[in-house]
């Protein structure tokens, strides 16, 4: 359970919370659909390197006849502070490999939910931050964020990022 690996973490959140069906292979990735609330969704995790999963995103939106405004990208966040939450359309790359390939493969005009892990203090440590795994007295922390992407991803499909963001916030102060 590393941090880089977050993003999958809340895919996976979402689709138990939500009875997606089962894991199917497709798309250089893993792949369950389902629903939160009235919207159809696909979660997709890459089976890619991270430096390759533009590919595998791009593969689906070609198949499914999508633009690049109908994805979301859940992604760890050095510039977060831990287990924060929020929500942007579009912008840079910060760094992140994984969205550097979508980027490179869609262009930069998709949503992220970004999925704060705190920034080590020194360049020189991010990797092993990144690719270090949670610490036992972070797991109390991480399992209520990823119950509240869960709980409120309604607002998220919805397109109301700001509600979404909020309501997250005011589960993880409880």
């Amino acid at each position: 359970m590393h941090r880089h690996n977050v993003g999958f973490m809340a895919c996976d959140v979402l689709a138990e919370m939500h009875g997606f069906g089962p894991v199917q292979k497709k798309f250089s990735g893993w792949v369950q659909e389902g629903r939160i609330g009235s919207a159809k969704v696909l979660l997709l995790k890459p089976a890619t390197y991270m430096n390759e999963s533009g590919r595998s995103v791009g593969e689906a939106l070609r198949f499914y006849k999508l633009e690049p405004d109908a994805l979301t990208v859940f992604h760890d966040e050095l510039d977060l502070a831990p287990f924060k939450v929020k929500v942007k359309q579009g912008g840079g790359t910060a760094g992140h490999n994984g969205l550097r390939s979508i980027g490179n493969h869609l262009g930069p005009d998709f949503r992220r939910v970004r999925i704060g892990i705190g920034h080590p203090g020194h360049k020189d440590r991010v990797t092993g931050h990144v690719l270090g795994n949670y610490a036992r007295a972070e797991q109390d922390d991480l399992v209520q964020m990823l119950a509240a992407i869960g709980a409120e991803a309604e607002w998220l499909a919805r397109g109301d990022d700001a509600r979404f963001m909020n309501d997250v916030a005011l589960r993880q102060q409880d």
